[in-house]
């Protein structure tokens, strides 16, 4: 089974363990606005979008139900922090809420939260596994990386782990 469907499991591990980092307002950000995401022609959210997408899908799975203070109590950020952030991704149609409601991914929002996940379970493994990076500090860095990296170098990392694991063997 690849990462990307088995995400529950490791998503608790995630928050159970505070893979998903918080991050404060001021904090500089990626911009990766205009390029396309790894999913169906979907432009590249910037990477504080792609956060408050991957605390949906880490806080409610594929298909859950997230309050907008859950999600905000998750990120550390304020309650209009995540009204303006899902308006954002409402507009993108990664996101449903009905008025004053609990907020879920649309089909197109859960398919581009998990190749984030996915980007940044395979970087935080790298990191971890190959580099013995802390768990902590592998977290944070992966959850900047995994904004920048495309699909082919995200194969790549997973390629060169098990050609390593292999080799280990």
């Amino acid at each position: 089974m690849s990462e990307t469907n088995k995400p529950i499991n490791e998503l608790s591990l995630l928050s159970s363990a505070g893979e998903t980092s918080k991050r404060s307002a001021g904090q500089s950000r990626l911009s990766t606005a205009g390029e396309t995401s790894d999913t169906a022609g979907i432009p590249r959210l910037t990477s504080t979008n792609e956060d408050y997408l991957e605390a949906i899908y880490a806080l409610g799975g594929q298909a859950g139900m997230v309050r907008s203070v859950d999600l905000a109590d998750h990120l550390g950020v304020s309650k209009a922090s995540v009204n303006k952030a899902v308006n954002t991704l409402k507009q993108a149609g990664l996101v449903e809420q009905p008025h004053y409601g609990s907020l879920s991914l649309t089909a197109a929002g859960a398919e581009y939260a998990a190749s984030v996940l996915h980007r940044h379970l395979i970087l935080f493994r790298f990191l971890t596994e190959m580099l013995g990076v802390d768990a902590a500090q592998a977290s944070e860095e992966a959850c900047l990386m995994e904004h920048a990296i495309s699909s082919e170098t995200v194969q790549r990392f997973i390629e060169f782990i098990d050609s390593y694991q292999k080799t280990e063997s």
